[in-house]
């Protein structure tokens, strides 16, 4: 059988094309982001565009639970931020490593070599390329 070829660049959404948020908006702009696009998770960066981590409804609700007089204008998504969540990988990492961590995660942040956020790779991705790279194998065609 052969080998589908994968690689991190050809599997990836550029950040041009994925709503992230910034450590410095409030968390009232974050759950609109949330709301309107009916995103469960969403990747933050800072204002150098450092990936930071990713932000959940989870958090929002805990947060809210825990703080019901706060002021959602005035709070930071940096305040709540779990900086350890959805960690990233390189661009230039192994499509194992990037596939070990889609066992968990609904979409890996990717980063270059300085840590800046350039994009995800989506389990959506990830299965449609798999698919499109088997039908290629059993009918031939390139």
């Amino acid at each position: 059988m052969k080998e589908v070829a994968m690689n991190i660049p050809s599997l990836l959404i550029p950040k041009a094309n994925v709503e992230y948020l910034r450590t410095k908006d409030s968390i009232e702009f974050a759950l609109d982001i949330f709301r309107r696009n009916s995103y469960s998770a969403v990747p933050v960066i800072n204002s150098d565009g450092i990936y930071r981590g990713t932000i959940t409804e989870g958090d929002f609700l805990y947060y809210i639970m825990d703080n019901p007089d706060a002021d959602l204008k005035k709070v930071k998504v940096r305040n709540i931020l779990r900086e350890d969540f959805y960690e990233a990988v390189k661009i230039t990492a192994s499509i194992d490593k990037l596939l070990i961590k889609c066992l968990d995660q609904n979409f890996v942040p990717v980063t270059d070599d300085r840590d800046v956020f350039v994009g995800i790779v989506t389990r959506k991705v990830i299965f449609k390329n798999i698919y499109e790279e088997q039908l290629k194998i059993k009918y031939g065609s390139e």
